[in-house]
């Protein structure tokens, strides 16, 4: 047998993709973990659909996953895919458009039936009537090799040796990319050691996807990406919803408060309940309720209590808490409240990208109740984002609003574990004693217009709480008084802004200082930001980069900022929400890209927009 030739590659992007039964998350899921294994650089994109099982061959049934890996600090999980793995017409059909012109197809030809082609809407046969000339095709019988690599399993029908192909497809592809093959070995050991039959099957398909490529003439070249440079320290692979939850455990530890965290199941956000209920060892107590009210409530009480409440959710289950933020905000007690957004409005496509809650989040509750607002921008930064969202609450007693996404949720990235001892303190300070003489007043303010937290049952404390409107600054009693409403009205919103006061300034990015166009974001859009304006700088155009975390209040300095530039562009993955509160709040001239497609903004995209503004 020949030598296969290998060739080094600064970076590839790679998308598996095949029906929703097909186990495609699966595979790119045991590819990321291989990759950072080798100390790649990666992020990645998984895309499914809403139906728990699509129509098998369907064009709507279609489930991918992206990944971009690096020898070098990569920041988005690529725009155009350089390897697509299709495993049936359906999936070759809704990608084959995203692929470099150039790149490479590698496809089941089994999956290409002439029942599954119809389904597709092909006429024809792709894999054999020219129409893919324009890229490297390579056409491998995965399911029939992998059925022949079974024989003799026993236990093992047919049928569910077909359904081992992936591992085959994830043993092919990671022999051409210099995968570690013993990752995912102890990987399926442990996963599948219960059922000895399954485990077999799928280190048999495994290894049959290795060593055909190792052995087979197709393949003439594999290829080699070097380890990314990185700072030193511990690493693992993380998505924004693990990181989220090790962000809330996180807090529970430095503040001594217990977590307690409830929620009703709803896509994007269920994760974070699956991931929470892991924790028990550190406090962790976790609840399913009936209905996002209930899980609202509760989080609430549990705050009353003298917990860390938290409560998860999506953009339809914002609606339905509405009413206990409400109520939070007036009753004045630390909670967190976290939104997955996904694309909307009611159903919508819950498997989809979209941010288009920020409007929600800042006014999407009754009369005046203000309360802050926490953007994640990457993955990983959910841990900090959920860490700066309790330490927020806990220190104003107020509700938070954390906001990430369904990318963010799902995509993942390596994270240097943070040295614990650096993270901030988080001190609840509750209410020990009489404040007010030999009266204890619930409402009397510190230095940060916080009143006291006093759990119930301390002997001396007992004080009385509710929706109603109260003495604001004082003893808590019930008040209808129009000049006390008009002042507690202005103290709690007092309290928001206050915290203007310490949030970090915004960090523009301006190297030259006389850029011409300022492109400002927040959340998952922080990765296409900084790869577009890297690009437009290449090309020689004067762009400045900045990105907002903290929503509400906004930085300080935001207005300053913004008065420094003569054009002002926000990309966002809805119609331009930021921008209006930018417009209505500094009279910016902010402009706007919108993308509502389901689809995270890819830099490229983001660098000809640009480029019609500087160009």
């Amino acid at each position: 047998m020949a030598t296969k030739q290998v060739e080094q590659k600064r970076d590839v992007t790679i998308r598996f993709a095949g029906d929703s039964g097909d186990g495609m998350q699966l595979t790119g899921d045991r590819f990321t973990n291989a990759t950072a294994v080798v100390g790649n650089d990666l992020a990645t994109l998984p895309d499914f659909p809403a139906e728990i099982r699509a129509p098998a061959g369907t064009l709507h049934g279609v489930s991918a996953f992206q990944i971009h890996f690096s020898s070098e600090d990569i920041l988005t999980p690529g725009d155009q895919p350089n390897v697509l793995v299709a495993m049936n017409p359906a999936a070759l059909k809704t990608n084959l458009e995203d692929l470099e012109k150039g790149g490479i197809v590698i496809a089941n030809e089994d999956g290409f039936t002439d029942r599954n082609l119809e389904k597709a809407g092909y006429d024809g046969n792709p894999l054999e009537d020219g129409s893919l000339d324009a890229y490297q095709l390579y056409t491998v019988p995965m399911t029939t090799i992998t059925v022949r690599a079974l024989d003799g399993v026993e236990g093992i029908s047919k049928k569910e040796a077909e359904r081992s192909k992936n591992f085959f497809a994830l043993g092919l592809v990671s022999w051409m990319y210099g995968r570690p093959v013993d990752v995912t070995e102890r990987w399926i050991d442990k996963k599948f050691a219960k059922v000895p039959a399954v485990k077999e099957a799928n280190l048999r398909a495994f290894k049959a996807g290795w060593n055909f490529g190792e052995t087979t003439e197709i393949f003439a070249v594999h290829y080699e990406v070097a380890p990314a440079p990185a700072a030193p320290g511990i690493y693992r692979n993380i998505n924004g919803a693990t990181a989220t939850a090790y962000g809330l455990v996180a807090a529970s530890v430095r503040s001594g408060l217990p977590l307690f965290y409830a929620s009703y199941p709803i896509t994007p956000a269920s994760e974070l309940l699956h991931e929470l209920s892991k924790h028990k060892n550190f406090g962790v107590r976790t609840f399913q309720s009936e209905d996002e009210i209930a899980a609202a409530n509760m989080a609430l009480g549990a705050a009353f209590a003298g917990h860390l409440g938290v409560t998860g959710t999506s953009g339809p289950g914002m609606d339905l808490k509405a009413e206990t933020l409400g109520l939070a905000v007036i009753l004045e007690l630390p909670m967190v409240v976290v939104d997955v957004q996904r694309a909307g409005p009611s159903t919508g496509m819950p498997t989809k990208q979209e941010a288009a809650d920020l409007l929600l989040a800042m006014y999407g509750r009754h009369g005046e109740s203000p309360l802050p607002i926490v953007a994640a921008h990457t993955p990983s930064s959910c841990f900090d984002a959920a860490l700066e969202a309790a330490r927020i609450a806990v220190k104003y007693r107020t509700p938070v609003i954390l906001l990430t996404d369904t990318f963010l949720a799902n995509s993942s990235e390596p994270w240097r574990l943070p040295d614990v001892d650096t993270l901030p303190d988080i001190d609840p300070a509750f209410a020990t004693g009489l404040n007010m003489g030999e009266e204890f007043w619930p409402y009397l303010r510190d230095e940060n217009l916080a009143r006291p937290w006093a759990v119930p049952g301390t002997e001396g404390l007992e004080h009385r709480i509710g929706g109603l409107e109260k003495e604001a600054d004082s003893t808590g009693n019930i008040s209808y008084d129009p000049q006390n409403h008009a002042w507690a009205t202005e103290l709690r919103a007092s309290k928001v802004l206050k915290l203007a006061d310490e949030i970090s300034a915004l960090d523009v990015d301006d190297p030259g200082g006389d850029a011409e166009l300022l492109v400002l974001g927040w959340g998952s859009t922080y990765g296409a930001i900084r790869v577009a304006v890297d690009r437009a700088r290449e090309r020689g155009r004067k762009v400045a980069r900045a990105h907002l975390y903290h929503m509400n209040p906004f930085p300080g300095n935001l207005g300053e900022m913004l008065r420094k530039y003569r054009r002002v562009l926000v990309p966002e993955m809805n119609t331009g929400q930021l921008s209006r509160l930018i417009r209505a709040e500094y009279l910016a001239p902010a402009e706007v890209f919108a993308k509502v497609q389901g689809q995270p903004i890819f830099a490229e995209e983001l660098e000809d927009e640009i480029e019609r503004r500087v160009g």
